[in-house]
């Protein structure tokens, strides 16, 4: 044997070790996946019900009808913490589980024994809550739990019309979920564009030194691609109570807007006007901004650069669709 294919023989050798003993803790950190999921699902369920997507008169009562596990340790605990996060979401006395529908089905007809596995079918769930249940009203709502690699998978389906309920995969920091949210927002905006409708924003923005300049803007987003913004203008500082319009343009790279402001100083206006005289008492009758904004990922705060004819050039921030106290809840 060659030298080079005892060392390949050998490198073999050494990552199928490698993968033996790493197995264990790669299965045992998926299994802590899956318990952290589950504690994000109950927290989910009790968000469905208060925005309304999850009405309990609507689904109860509910009957599990499996918690798939995908590892062997997980098949003692998975269908008890299933159950604990229905129960802690929807009471007690709302919930069942079907515990023949997770076992091997035997069905003893005329002249025949016929016993199947595998997934059952609505039909069956419902004859086995009318079995089982006495005089309790019948299950509405079928819930199913399937442990995956990254957390659990779950969906609710409705009994009688099979209608999908609610669907999710669940993971302990929800980028799934997010993505899915994301992707229905994406949806939602594609057909508003093709609506024709506008969206409205509304702009803080406080720039403070080393000069000053503090605005407050609705603007209008709109264009083919959403790239544009326009609208009105209130400023408070350079100058001081000023009214005019805006347009800014959104760029692609990390979302900043590019644009400016052209402000009316309305003392100045007001004086000029009645003693007829080409005065500035406060600021110029006509100031122009230029703004850069630079939002700070996903929130709604945004670094701000100004430049106005007053020669006011300032850093601050702004405030992107948030309230007056955008730091209260």
């Amino acid at each position: 044997m060659s030298s080079a294919m005892r060392y390949a023989i050998r490198h073999v050798f050494v990552y199928a070790i490698a993968m033996v003993c790493l197995m264990p803790s790669m299965a045992s950190a998926e299994r802590d996946a899956t318990r952290e999921a589950m504690e994000r699902f109950e927290e989910l369920l009790e968000l469905r019900q208060s925005d309304g997507k999850l009405v309990p008169r609507d689904i109860l009562p509910l009957i599990l009808v499996s918690a798939q596990p995908r590892y062997q340790e997980s098949e003692a605990w998975l269908p008890v913490r299933a159950m604990t996060a229905l129960v802690r979401a929807f009471g007690p006395g709302a919930v069942r589980i079907c515990e023949a529908c997770m076992r091997l089905r035997t069905a003893v007809g005329e002249g025949r024994i016929v016993q199947s596995s595998g997934p059952v079918d609505l039909a069956e769930i419902i004859a086995f809550d009318d079995r089982y249940r006495g005089s309790a009203e019948p299950a509405r709502t079928g819930v199913w739990v399937e442990e995956t690699r990254n957390g659990v998978a779950v969906r609710f389906v409705d009994l009688r019309s099979g209608r999908l309920v609610y669907a999710h995969n669940i993971d302990p920091d929800l980028r799934e979920y997010r993505g899915s949210q994301r992707s229905f927002r994406m949806a939602e905006e594609l057909e508003r564009r093709a609506r024709g409708e506008g969206l409205t924003h509304a702009m803080f923005d406080v720039a403070a030194y080393p000069g000053q300049h503090i605005s407050a803007e609705w603007a209008e987003q709109w264009g083919e691609t959403n790239s544009n913004l326009s609208g009105f203008v209130l400023s408070f500082f350079d100058p001081v109570l000023g009214v005019g319009a805006s347009y800014h343009r959104v760029l692609p790279w990390l979302h900043m807007t590019v644009g400016g402001q052209v402000l009316l100083s309305v003392p100045t206006a007001v004086v000029q006007g009645i003693a007829d005289v080409d005065i500035d008492i406060l600021d110029p009758v006509l100031t122009v901004a230029g703004m850069l904004r630079i939002p700070f990922g996903r929130s709604n705060y945004a670094g701000l650069i100004s430049v106005s004819t007053n020669g006011n050039v300032g850093l601050g921030i702004s405030l992107l669709n948030s309230s007056i106290l955008p730091f209260l809840p």
